[in-house]
C-alpha cells in the first residue's frame, strides 16, 4: 500500500513499502529545471546538480565517493526540464546512512568558486559531447526553435558561454529559491519500516526552508519550423514534431495507444513500412514529449543523406493512410497489452515504483496507482483513439529538423 506523508516543513513524502525485498530506492525530487529558468540562468539547475557532489561542510567529494562505495555505489542524479532528482538505490541496511548523505549533500553543500570553476569544465566538456551526439541533438533543437522566446524551449545543459558565466552568488541564490519544502518530494520504495523512516526523515531533511518560489513558468506557444544544421557526419538525423498534449491531459492514456501503433514499437506503420518493408532507415520511432503545460508528440529517424526526401515523403505517406484508416480494434487491444506489460514488468523494480510515485505527486499532488493506470487504459477505444488522430496529427502541419551531411 502506497503512503503519503508531509514532514513539518511541507517536503511531501511518498512511501511504497516492498516488505518481501532486501533492497530499496531512496529519491529526493525539487521541482527546478530548465523551465524555470531565465535565458541568462539557463543550464543553472544542471549546474547545481554537479555541485551537489562537490563536498559538504564535513565531507570531501572523496569522502562522498568512498560513502557511495561502501552503500552499493548506486548514487545518481539526473536534471530535466522540470525537475532536478538524486537518488539511490541500496540495500534496506544501508537506508539510514543513505537518508543522512543525501540531506547532508542537499543542505551542507559548500559550492566553492574552486569547485565551481573545475566543474565548469566537465560541464563544458558535456556540453561537447552532446553536441556530438546529432541523434540528441535534433530533438533539443527542434524543441528550442517550435517552442522559442520560452523556457521550456532551453536546452537542460545550457550553452557554453552562459555557463561560463556563472557566479557562486547567482548558484545559490537559485539553490535558495528553489530548494525548499514546497518544491521536494521524497520517494522511498522497498523494505523499510515506516514510522522509523518518517522520523529520520523529519530529522535530517525537516531543517529544509518552507518556502521559496513556487511560480510556474509560461505555457509556450507552439510555432512552427524546418531547421537544418549541415554537418560532416555519414547519417542524417530528421526530427519532426507536432503540437500535443501536456503530461496532465486525460486524453494521455488514449495518446500513449495511438503513439504505439503510429510509431512506438517495432510492429508499428511508420517501423514496418520504412525499416522493414522499404529498408531505408537505420531507426525510426515515435513518442510523446510531455510536459505539465504543454507537449509534442515526435517521430525520429536516421537515414542515408541522400534519401531524406524520399523518407520524408514515405513518413507523410504512412501518416495520411493512418488518419484515414485510423486504429483497428486488433491494434488497440496489442497495443494496449504492449503498454501494461512494459507498466508492469518496470514496476517491479523498487527504482521504478520510487521514480512513479515522485513523478505522479510532483505532477497531479495525488498518487495514480498502478491499478488505475490500467484500468483506464483498457477503458480506451477506438473512438477515443479516432479523436486523438483527428485533432492532433490530421491537417496539423508539423516542425521539422534534419542535421547531417547536407546539399
Amino acid at each position: 500500500m502506497i503512503n503519503c506523508f508531509k514532514l513539518s516543513n511541507h517536503i511531501k513524502v511518498v512511501c511504497e513499502p516492498m516488505p518481501y525485498l532486501r533492497s530499496v530506492s531512496l529519491g529526493i525530487w525539487v521541482k527546478a529545471g530548465s523551465v524555470n529558468e531565465s535565458l541568462e540562468l539557463n543550464g543553472i539547475s544542471h549546474v547545481i546538480e554537479h555541485m551537489l557532489f562537490k563536498g559538504t561542510k564535513t565531507k570531501s567529494a572523496k569522502e562522498i565517493a568512498d560513502i557511495t562505495t561502501s552503500l552499493g555505489g548506486n548514487l545518481n542524479a539526473f536534471t530535466s526540464k522540470e525537475y532536478t532528482s538524486y537518488y539511490i538505490c541500496t540495500l534496506d541496511k544501508h537506508l539510514d546512512a543513505s537518508i543522512e548523505l543525501l540531506s547532508d549533500m542537499l543542505i551542507n553543500s559548500t559550492i566553492s568558486n574552486k569547485d565551481i570553476e573545475k566543474e565548469k569544465s566537465v560541464i563544458l566538456d558535456e556540453i561537447d559531447m552532446y553536441e556530438d551526439s546529432p541523434e540528441e541533438m535534433v530533438h533539443e533543437v527542434l524543441q528550442q526553435y517550435v517552442w522559442k522566446d520560452n523556457s521550456h524551449g532551453y536546452i537542460i545543459s545550457g550553452d557554453k558561454d552562459t555557463v561560463k558565466s556563472f557566479t557562486k552568488a547567482q548558484i545559490i541564490n537559485f539553490k535558495n529559491y528553489y530548494y525548499t519544502g514546497e518544491n521536494i518530494v521524497i520517494s522511498v520504495a522497498g523494505s523499510f519500516e515506516q514510522d522509523r523512516l518518517i522520523d529520520k526523515l523529519e530529522r535530517f531533511f525537516g531543517q529544509i526552508p518552507l518556502k521559496g518560489s513556487s511560480n510556474a513558468p509560461l505555457a509556450p506557444i507552439f510555432t512552427r519550423c524546418d531547421y537544418q544544421k549541415n554537418k560532416d557526419i555519414e547519417q542524417a538525423h530528421l526530427n519532426i514534431a507536432y503540437e500535443a498534449i501536456s503530461a496532465l491531459s486525460p486524453k494521455r492514456y488514449a495518446f500513449s495507444i495511438v503513439n504505439s501503433v503510429l510509431g512506438g514499437s517495432v510492429n508499428s506503420r511508420l517501423f514496418q513500412r520504412i525499416r522493414e518493408e522499404e529498408g531505408m532507415v537505420y531507426s525510426i520511432y515515435s513518442y510523446q514529449s510531455s510536459y505539465d503545460q504543454c507537449g509534442l508528440f515526435q517521430i525520429y529517424a536516421a537515414m542515408n543523406p541522400g534519401l531524406i526526401n524520399a523518407v520524408l515523403d514515405e513518413i507523410y505517406a504512412t501518416i495520411d493512410e493512418f488518419v484515414k484508416m485510423k486504429i483497428s480494434n486488433s491494434e488497440l487491444n496489442n497495443a494496449r497489452e504492449e503498454i501494461k506489460t512494459e507498466l508492469i514488468i518496470n514496476a517491479e523494480s523498487t527504482q521504478c515504483r520510487m521514480e512513479n510515485n515522485a513523478k505522479s505527486l510532483l505532477q497531479f499532488d495525488k498518487i495514480i496507482s498502478m491499478d488505475e493506470t490500467i484500468k483506464a487504459l483498457d477503458m480506451v477505444t477506438v473512438d477515443d483513439t479516432a479523436l486523438i488522430i483527428d485533432q492532433y496529427i490530421r491537417n496539423m502541419k508539423p516542425a521539422t529538423a534534419i542535421i547531417g551531411k547536407l546539399d
